[in-house]
């Protein structure tokens, strides 16, 4: 059991596998519509995952549209969702996730606005799950 989470030892609903797909394949604004939907009608815990990975694909959406503050603002939210989450949860690489996000952070905070631009999809984290 995972850190007074027990629905992490669930698999990974199918709603939510597929925001994760759409999250990984740069479907950004998909997975937003369908890990809310999943988040929203989630009471226990593990929405708190659902909700942390949806942000982070909306800073994903704000980097590509260029806003910079809806980026920075949308990546700490997100790592503040997942920094209350166990390292692994219904399968999902919680661990890797907060570090890739955290990497994107701290990229995107040295550039600044103006190197917005700069900002390489490449560097995007992608969620790992089972």
């Amino acid at each position: 059991m995972s850190k007074g989470w027990p629905c992490c030892d669930e698999p990974l609903p199918e709603e939510v596998r597929r925001g994760l797909e759409q999250f990984n394949a740069g479907e950004y604004f998909e997975q937003h519509e369908t890990l809310e939907h999943a988040w929203r009608a989630e009471t226990r815990p593990v929405r708190e995952i659902y909700q942390g990975i949806l942000q982070i694909g909306v800073a994903c959406y704000q980097i590509q549209r260029g806003n910079y503050a809806g980026a920075l603002k949308m990546l700490r939210r997100g790592l503040t969702h997942l920094s209350r989450a166990p390292d692994r949860c219904q399968g999902i690489d919680v661990a890797r996730l907060r570090e890739d996000a955290r990497r994107l952070l701290e990229r995107l905070e040295v550039l600044g606005i103006e190197g917005l631009p700069r900002i390489d999809a490449r560097w995007f984290p992608r969620v790992i799950f089972e």
